[in-house]
């Protein structure tokens, strides 16, 4: 039980920290825009990035089971945490809060003529989100292990507070920015179980694949 309540912890940790990046890509390339096509970026933009998360969930829950992956998933993850320290430190989430705020005041940001297509805007967005989406399912794909339920709550859970509370979101992590650092923590403890299991697990992990050790039963359960 106690297991469960951490996971769903983790999970809902990790989703508010990894939509710092999502919330500033898509307020910076709608403040760009002129003001009657802003609100139809953000919308477009929260749709792909979702869109995006459901796809990568999908081919995440099936990539970590085949034997290797794992080890993999938890070097990539490691790689996310290095980005995440160097975004706390770069204060990105202040900036975020600014690029929405700036994106939802038809008064501010660009109020000239069209300089940019709305097209263009939401293939920069898109881009951006390949490489977000991939991070926060990742992540939630770790904590849930092969439990559906904790990974469909874990993705819900991202897509609402993107679509609903980014500028809340935002404005909480640069008010409480030790939040963020217990977010990193978190990914970092997911990252190192990850490669821990990548590693010594009988089903999955790379050593026991490679015959350098005989290997341990480490999902969930065990």
């Amino acid at each position: 039980m106690m297991d469960t309540v951490f996971s769903f912890g983790q999970i809902i940790i990790a989703d508010l920290i990894l939509s710092g990046d999502n919330a500033l890509i898509i307020g910076m390339a709608a403040a760009g825009l002129s003001p009657q096509l802003r609100k139809t970026a953000i919308f477009y933009g929260m749709v792909i990035a979702a869109v995006l998360r459901i796809v990568f969930a999908v081919i995440a829950t099936k990539l970590l089971g085949i034997p290797g992956l794992l080890f993999v998933g938890a070097l990539l993850l490691f790689w996310v945490c290095w980005r995440l320290y160097v975004e706390i430190r770069e204060s990105t989430d202040r900036r975020a809060e600014a690029a929405l705020a700036t994106a939802g005041d038809l008064e501010a940001g660009y109020t000239g003529a069209p300089r940019r297509t709305l097209f263009s805007a939401l293939v920069s967005i898109t881009i951006a989100d390949v490489s977000m989406s991939l991070d926060n399912v990742l992540a939630v794909a770790a904590i849930a292990d092969g439990d559906t339920t904790m990974l469909v709550f874990g993705l819900g859970l991202a897509i609402v507070l993107m679509a609903f509370a980014a500028t809340m979101i935002m404005h909480i992590l640069t008010r409480y920015p030790w939040i963020s650092w217990l977010g990193l923590v978190v990914l970092i403890y997911v990252a190192s179980e990850m490669l821990f299991r990548g590693f010594f697990d009988i089903n999955t992990g790379i050593g026991p694949m490679l015959g350098l050790v005989e290997g341990m039963e480490l999902g969930k359960g065990h």
